[in-house]
């Protein structure tokens, strides 16, 4: 599969088939691929919890916000959540910009997991106070980004056109839609 079918397979995938369990190995070996990004000087101040069993996953659920556009969709319903979860963390000790290195380990990710056929959301909106106290984390490790996975249980349509002013939705038929601007509008000057 070519580097462009990857990146147009790799949507935010927001409803999964729950009953499809994904093994431990398989997201330790997406924290594998990914020990292998670039990171900020080299600092590689990143550290990984992994959930795949369904008592750590109904654990973790509670905190996160799902898809603020839809409003009032409160998230995946039982059945359509996540198989597992992959939190990803600072070493604050290490280093405390992370912005790029946890961007550029997010993506990669999700993209070795969709090459495996699976499918993942890049979740942002945590109760990160509550998430922290539940999963018993120190002080030192601090929550950056949760990725959701799992098998996919819908599907997402990219469409050209501005992301104004909805930034994506569902159709009638709970398809998702995700407008991305058009070339022209990407390209400025010379």
């Amino acid at each position: 599969m070519s580097l462009k079918d990857l990146l147009a397979r790799n949507r935010s995938y927001r409803r999964f088939h729950q009953d499809r369990a994904l093994e431990r190995a398989t997201l330790v070996g997406l924290v594998e691929l990914v020990r292998l990004c670039p990171s900020a000087a080299n600092r590689q101040p990143l550290k990984f919890m992994i959930s795949w069993r369904p008592e750590q996953g109904a654990r973790i659920f509670p905190h996160l916000r799902w898809a603020a556009a839809l409003k009032p969709w409160p998230g995946p319903a039982e059945g359509e959540r996540p198989a597992g979860y992959v939190v990803i963390l600072a070493d604050t000790r290490i280093a405390d910009l992370l912005d790029w290195d946890v961007g550029i380990v997010a993506q990669s990710m999700l993209l070795a997991a969709a090459e495996q056929g699976l499918g993942g959301c890049m979740v942002g909106s945590i109760d990160r106070p509550a998430l922290a106290k539940e999963l018993g984390l120190p002080e030192h490790l601090s929550i950056q980004l949760v990725v959701a996975l799992g098998h996919p249980a819908e599907t997402v349509v990219l469409e050209d056109g501005p992301p104004e002013p909805r930034p994506y939705w569902r159709d009638a038929d709970g398809v998702h839609h995700v407008p991305k601007r058009p070339m022209e509008e990407l390209l400025v000057g010379w």
